[in-house]
């Protein structure tokens, strides 16, 4: 569906792997019921052993065929291109105006608490 459960804003400077561990044990705390995760390439290796051997989570890597040229929709990716395009509707979100990294997350979770809001007004 493209809802975050869990945010964490980090330093450009740290690896995509590294945020990432800090993210899956922030997680940890709060989902107890999350059974698979998928991410792209850049997550693979030691990652997903870490993950099933920690968490018991499969973390399952959506790769791209290897003869694909040119641009492909791939499955799981699009859900993630379309929440950071909801983002891009939030001013504060659409550019990089906070100082603090917490701020930040406040936003994020602001913006998608509003969004599920108003999805359940509308169905309502």
């Amino acid at each position: 569906m493209g809802l975050l459960l869990v945010v964490l804003v980090s330093a450009a400077s740290i690896q995509d792997r590294d945020g990432a561990k800090l993210l899956l044990l922030k997680a940890k705390q709060c989902f107890s019921r999350l059974r698979l995760i998928w991410a792209d390439a850049a997550y693979g290796g030691k990652l997903v052993s870490r993950v099933l051997t920690t968490c018991s989570w499969v973390l399952e890597i959506v790769k791209r065929s290897d003869d694909a040229k040119g641009f492909q929709v791939l499955p799981r990716r699009w859900v993630v291109e379309r929440t950071f395009a909801w983002f891009g509707r939030y001013r504060r979100l659409s550019k990089d105006y906070e100082t603090l990294p917490e701020t930040s997350e406040a936003m994020i979770y602001a913006a998608m608490s509003r969004l599920m809001v108003r999805r359940l007004a509308y169905q309502a």
